[in-house]
Parts: structure tokens; C-alpha cells; sequence
């Protein structure tokens, strides 16, 4: 069984979502992904991290923890900030709900996670933070 994991800290500043993003398709790359795959993941990855910096922290800045395992051809990616939380979990969920409309955002971050990854959950307490979990399996791989 081939195993492997990275753990990245960085402050919640949304210049780091791109970086976020690299780092994860470099890791995910060593399970010989087609370019859809690796699109797919790199579009959750932005979604998870955008999500951490613009809802979990406001206008304020904490840290982002990324966290990435490889297990076989399955990769778990775990996006972690210590915010506000989220009151309603199903609630933010739904397509087009968004807390922060003032920023013409669209709310459709979890059904973009959703749709390009296999499993997404979403574990939040409100004044705590968020923690969402990722599962892609690689077909190539």
C-alpha cells in the first residue's frame, strides 16, 4: 500500500489561494493524474481555501492548515481555519447561499467542491471554525 502526507500552514490572505492550489496538484501529481483530475482538484482546492479566507476569517487574519493524504490512488485534502464557524452547515451548503452577498459572491463554493471531488464534509462550530474534508480516488493511478 503506498502511503503519503504534507501538512502547510499559511495566513489567511487570499494571495495564498493560488499557492494553496500549486502545492496541492504537485503533491497529487505523484498518482499520475489525467489533467481533468488534476483541474478537478485544483478547483476544490481554490473553492475549500477561498472559502477559509473570506467567510472563516472575515476581515480579520488567522491561519489556513492544509492538509493532504495519500493512501493507494485516494486523496484526502483537509482545509482547516480557526474562524467563525458556520451557524448552519446544510443551510451553507445550498447551491446559491452565500453570508457575505455584499461581495457579489456566488455561493456556489460546496457544490463546486461537490461536483469535481468524491466526497466533501464539512465539520464547523460556530466561534471554533471549519474543517472541510475532500476525497478524490485517481482512476490512473
Amino acid at each position: 500500500m503506498f502511503k503519503n502526507e504534507m501538512k502547510l500552514e499559511f495566513p489567511s490572505k487570499s494571495v495564498n489561494e493560488s499557492f494553496a492550489r500549486v502545492v496541492v496538484a504537485a503533491f497529487a501529481s505523484q498518482l499520475d493524474p489525467t489533467l481533468e483530475e488534476l483541474s478537478d482538484v485544483k478547483t476544490a482546492v481554490s473553492e475549500a481555501v477561498t472559502n477559509a479566507i473570506i467567510h472563516g476569517y472575515e476581515d480579520t487574519e488567522g491561519m489556513v492548515t492544509l492538509r493532504c493524504k495519500i493512501e493507494d490512488n485516494k486523496l484526502t485534502i483537509e482545509v482547516e481555519d480557526n474562524g467563525k464557524g458556520i451557524e448552519n452547515v446544510e443551510l451553507a451548503r445550498q447551491p446559491l447561499y452565500t453570508s457575505r452577498p455584499e461581495l457579489e459572491r456566488s455561493g456556489m463554493g460546496f457544490t463546486v467542491m461537490e461536483t469535481f471531488m468524491d466526497s466533501v464534509e464539512v465539520f464547523s462550530e460556530p466561534g471554533k471554525g471549519t474543517t472541510v474534508i475532500m476525497t478524490k480516488t485517481f482512476k490512473s493511478a
